[in-house]
């Protein structure tokens, strides 16, 4: 039921598109998702970037559908010769893929009033697997779709936002992950061993370590995740602690 709340909701994503894996387009994809799915209680568990072809894709979506409670996928549902991820999310299924109804209807009505003829290319973008119900495109008009637990959208990333607002709401979400991040002059050559400790010490809390530089020396922040906000207090006053000792020890060498 959409909107339910459990205590971890999983997903995964496959990024399709040789341009991708060429380096020609920056992924700003993977980016947005796995804010937008933090934000709403979901955990962005894995992702996989393939190119455009049928076989990886299959392989792909299979993998993480079984594994994950949604899988997202992103590119390859445009007009050109290309554009197969269709093709694959119904080899993956099982299912034949044809001219999709309401989306015929949906891109017919827009291009009519654009004075555009509705080409072969464009009829191309209503082709989705037998069954698949439709993802709102708000942008272009031509819709994304979803075959079960597997939500099928476009790469551009204006559009590939604005699906994702849309099939949200129809997802059952879990604990939102609160964090606090605590800054930590010490490299982590200096705390790997206290931070070890304090994780093994606090095992409901994620404890991250991500290193900076200012040029001269090193400093780390400390970030620490958790679905209750007991732990994470009582993490973040240990690591907060355990800089305060370093600290210390260190005006009296």
């Amino acid at each position: 039921m959409a909107g339910r709340e459990e205590a971890t909701v999983s997903a995964g994503m496959v990024a399709i598109g040789d341009e991708v894996l060429s380096g020609r387009t920056k992924d700003r994809n993977i980016g947005h998702l796995a804010s937008v799915l933090t934000v709403a209680g979901i955990d962005l568990v894995e992702v996989r970037i393939v190119g455009d072809r049928q076989k990886a894709i299959v392989e792909a979506v299979n993998a993480l559908r079984e594994r994950y409670d949604y899988v997202f996928t992103s590119g390859g549902i445009g007009p050109t010769h290309d554009d197969i991820t269709a093709d694959a999310i119904g080899a993956a299924f099982g299912r034949p893929v044809h001219e999709d109804e309401r989306a015929l209807d949906l891109l017919g009505r827009y291009y009519a009033t654009r004075e555009l003829e509705f080409t072969p290319a464009r009829r191309r973008m209503t082709r989705m697997p037998e069954g698949s119900e439709l993802i709102a495109n708000p942008i272009s008009v031509a819709p994304g779709f979803r075959v079960e637990n597997v939500m099928v959208m476009a790469g551009v990333p204006s559009i590939f936002a604005a699906m994702v607002d849309n099939v949200l709401p129809t997802l059952r979400t879990g604990a939102v992950i609160l964090s606090e991040t605590v800054p930590c002059h010490f490299g982590e050559g200096d705390i790997g061993d206290a931070l070890a400790a304090l994780q093994k010490a606090h095992p409901n809390v994620a404890i991250g370590s991500y290193p900076k530089s200012d040029g001269q020396r090193y400093s780390t922040d400390l970030v620490a995740r958790a679905r209750d906000r007991a732990s994470l207090d009582e993490a973040v006053v240990a690591i907060r602690k355990m800089i305060g000792v370093r600290e210390g020890a260190g005006s009296h060498s």
